[in-house]
């Protein structure tokens, strides 16, 4: 069971994790920022400066478009006025603290710093028919699942809607500039499965979900069903999301199907149950029409025992069929901890389980095992490695 060690990257052996709602206040106010704002609001926080309303229209294309904030690319803009008008709506928020690569170069991930010293991460992927950027919606996370670093940093705050946009904007700009192996590429798919409970930052979260599908000048114009938003299972939020009009994937981290582990694993599932989570996640399904993701991380001898696959595949038949479709995920290996991957003979019975029961089912393809690909790691061990600095 979860509590027969301590929580992932805990210092203390007695330590437990402690679910918490409460966003502290941050810590200065970030930058106000084009994404923050729609196409309205950017043409009147120009006017409110003393500068052209309209120039926020070609302000916003060269922003979402190009994928740049260089006043020394907008050549269509007077050149009088170009420094002013990116220091008003288009300020640095991201500083570049590290980037690893792996994977033969199709994975880049980055920790970035933002105005505060806060430090979020953000992992870029290209596969064959795709190429995906994994965003952070907070900086830490306070939803505390024992096997999951960020869960044990607490949260800090959460992150504005340009600082989230602005992980998408960076990525896309690398990416067509050929920063992956295989040469030039367009970002395709976004997820929030980085760092934080994306409904949590729910007001924030929304407006990003806009400037990623709205098309320019209000965003980048990527389809609904190429974004997913993840989360451990907020039912209200969930029932709140599906009446936003945007028909974006949702992904459900249950990584149980039975209360008495879920409760251990997931703490908030002491308040919305296994049922009432899937119920909601069904009505999800029937609101928008988009089949709801099933994250399932397989921990050895914890959760992968094929009657729990049983089970699984029981709770999502009871709700109907073609709603549901789970991806069974196996666990970045931790070297001497309960928190390990199953072996191939166990993830193949489990997923051979559930495919047989009539559960569509594909397991994921993992990415940067050897650069701590689970979010929080890398922030982790750069935080761990500057004190050790320090302390020389």
């Amino acid at each position: 069971m979860p509590t027969d060690q301590p929580p992932e990257g805990a210092t203390d052996p007695a330590a437990v994790p402690r679910l918490s709602f409460a966003v502290p206040p941050a810590r200065g106010r970030a930058p106000r920022h084009l994404a923050d704002l729609d196409l309205a609001g950017r043409a009147q926080a120009l006017a409110a400066s003393g500068l052209p309303a309209y120039r926020a229209d070609q302000l916003s294309r060269h922003y979402f478009t190009r994928m740049t904030r260089s006043a020394a690319d907008m050549t269509d803009l007077p050149a009088g006025q170009r420094e002013q008008l990116c220091a008003e709506l288009l300020p640095e928020l991201l500083t570049e603290v590290r980037a690893l690569r792996a994977d033969g170069g199709r994975t880049v991930k980055h920790l970035w710093e933002l105005h505060d010293g806060v430090r979020v991460e953000s992992v870029l992927m290209r596969y064959k028919d795709r190429t995906t950027l994994c965003v952070s919606s907070q900086a830490g996370c306070g939803m505390a699942c024992p096997f999951c670093a960020t869960g044990q940093m607490g949260l800090t705050r959460n992150l504005t809607t340009g600082e989230i946009i602005e992980q998408v904007r960076r990525a896309a700009r690398l990416s067509a500039g050929g920063g992956l192996s295989g040469g030039p590429a367009r970002l395709s798919n976004v997820v929030f499965m980085g760092m934080g409970e994306p409904l949590v930052n729910y007001k924030n979260v929304v407006a990003a979900l806009h400037r990623l599908i709205d098309p320019a000048p209000e965003g980048f114009g990527l389809s609904a069903r190429a974004v997913t938003v993840s989360t451990v299972g907020l039912v209200p939020l969930i029932r709140r999301l599906s009446g936003e009009g945007m028909p974006v994937t949702l992904a459900v981290s249950l990584h149980a199907p039975d209360d008495e582990l879920r409760d251990a694993l997931i703490p908030v599932n002491s308040r919305w149950k296994v049922g009432e989570l899937l119920d909601a996640a069904h009505d999800y399904f029937t609101a928008t029409g988009r089949r709801v993701s099933i994250e399932y991380a397989l921990i050895k001898d914890m959760n992968d025992h094929p009657w729990r696959a049983r089970m699984l595949a029981d709770e999502l038949a009871a709700r109907g069929s073609g709603w549901a479709h789970v991806n069974p995920i196996p666990l970045n290996p931790t070297p001497g901890s309960i928190w390990t991957c199953s072996t191939q003979e166990v993830q193949d019975t489990f997923v051979d389980t559930l495919r047989r029961a009539g559960i569509t089912t594909t397991v994921r393809d993992t990415r940067g095992s050897d650069i701590d690909g689970a979010c929080g790691q890398l922030a982790t061990e750069v935080l761990d490695q500057e004190r050790a600095m320090r302390t020389r």
